[in-house]
């Protein structure tokens, strides 16, 4: 977040389409969608954005830490206006890792169950 009414992100390096960046120059109006599968939401951003070139501090502002990509740009998005979506229709959707995660939790907690049943039972 660059203020209280701009979000900002690096452009990388990639393709060289330019698909982005291209159609900035025609329209400056643009949409963000952000989505949270996990957890079913979804906030619609409405705004302008503008493609900012050649200015290494800014870049370095918006790149991850330790991402490795170049950034070639930096994208600042002036928000107008957001509002929540429904999640009627949004997929629930999970990280591989969160999921194997609960899976290793979960069948250690029936070991351990299993074990304490085990236990319990009056020798044959």
């Amino acid at each position: 977040m660059i203020d209280e009414t701009t979000i900002g992100f690096a452009d990388y390096a990639g393709n060289r389409q330019y698909v982005s960046t291209g159609n900035l120059a025609e329209n400056p109006k643009a949409f963000l969608f952000l989505m949270d599968y996990a957890r079913r939401q979804r906030v619609k951003i409405w705004g302008r954005a503008r493609v900012v070139e050649g200015d290494a501090a800014l870049n370095a502002m918006l790149m991850p830490t330790g991402y490795r990509a170049r950034a070639e740009a930096a994208i600042l998005f002036q928000i107008a206006a957001w509002d929540l979506n429904c999640p009627q229709h949004i997929p629930q959707k999970f990280d591989a890792e969160d999921v194997a995660a609960a899976l290793a939790q979960r069948d250690a907690r029936i070991a351990e169950l299993e074990a304490e049943l085990a236990r319990s039972k009056p020798a044959p």
